[in-house]
């Protein structure tokens, strides 16, 4: 079993760590000059999904994604990413679409036609008949808009907590406040999720909008005291503050990165931190002791990757996030 003796750079685990993502496939219509958009896949899960599968996680999408040119853009992305995809079901109703608009600044506006697409439409019907695909599990991470959209928010939260018997959950409720506004009960979903996980991962920004007025002083402490194995707050270029049982609030300084563009940077972050504790042995339910009790030095070295990750897809347009020689060679040029 890991601890805080064991060389943060150890991989421990014997196999290859096997990880659910459950959320949306969404299609991003970037702005380009001249008036054109160009079709890019998206959504924050399906980022995730590709991410840990370019680091050499095996990996598993639940999705819902339309039987339409756009799903069929988004399934092709998943099979040509080595996400296995028999939990993805095709669903009659149309793909979802996000407008992609950078400001001057480069950072992305996104507008989104989401109203009646397919991936909110779970049912537990559905849910039940993941069952075969999501055996074996060592994670599941669950996050942004699908598990907060009525109807099937509550089916995937239930899929979370039936899987917490065998799995680590993570959690990055990812929050867009353009869509979770109109849902009146976004904030409790939320806050109730963030109990079920084993890590979660939040933003400044997403902290702003879910306990608006009131800080990020004592949000991670509270998590940790009430069972979080590890949270890490998020501050972009100012790096990030990681807290665990084991390990006191700890500060990781972002990586330099020459800016393009910052879609799927948090993404990245996300799948670079489950691919480095999966390497290192705390994924999965019987190790969840494990982790809670991880030192600054391995999750030091976790967090550190998921810096280096999201540095990486940030020198380079759309969601792209790097495979995992990218990830160690950029390691040994910041050596």
């Amino acid at each position: 079993m890991p601890t805080d003796e064991t060389p943060a750079d150890e991989a421990p685990a014997d196999e290859t760590p096997v990880v659910a993502v459950a959320g949306e496939c969404v299609v991003d219509l970037v702005a380009e000059p001249g008036g054109v958009y160009r079709p890019l896949p998206g959504g924050s899960p399906a980022n995730v999904a590709v991410g840990l599968a370019r680091l050499g996680v095996g990996t598993r999408m639940i999705a819902r994604v339309g039987a339409d040119p756009f799903g069929r853009t988004l399934l092709d992305h998943l099979v040509r990413n080595g996400i296995g995809t028999e939990a993805v079901v095709e669903a009659p109703e149309p793909s979802s679409v996000a407008f992609v608009h950078h400001g001057a600044d480069g950072v992305p506006s996104f507008d989104l036609r989401i109203a009646g697409t397919a991936d909110w439409q779970w049912t537990e019907a559905e849910a039940a008949g993941q069952g075969p695909y999501l055996e074996g599990l060592d994670a599941l991470h669950i996050g942004s808009l699908a598990l907060v959209m009525p109807p099937g928010a509550d089916v995937l939260a239930g899929l979370a907590r039936r899987l917490r018997e065998e799995a680590t959950i993570t959690y990055d409720p990812n929050c867009r406040p353009a869509v979770m506004d109109g849902v009146h009960d976004a904030r409790a979903r939320v806050e109730a999720l963030l109990l079920v996980a084993d890590v979660v991962k939040v933003s400044d920004a997403d902290l702003a909008w879910l306990r608006p007025g009131r800080g990020h002083e004592g949000f991670a402490d509270e998590l940790v005291s009430a069972g979080v194995g590890v949270v890490a707050v998020t501050h972009g270029a100012a790096g990030s503050v990681v807290t665990g049982r084991g390990c006191p609030p700890l500060r990781v300084p972002a990586h330099p990165a020459e800016l393009v563009d910052t879609v799927g940077a948090g993404d990245s972050y996300m799948s670079a931190l489950l691919a480095g504790l999966g390497r290192r042995g705390l994924l999965g339910a019987e190790r969840r002791e494990a982790l809670r009790s991880a030192g600054p030095a391995v999750l030091g070295a976790v967090f550190d990757e998921a810096a280096r990750a999201a540095a990486i897809t940030c020198s380079r347009q759309g969601a792209d996030p790097p495979t995992r020689a990218e990830l160690e060679a950029s390691r040994t040029l910041g050596e």
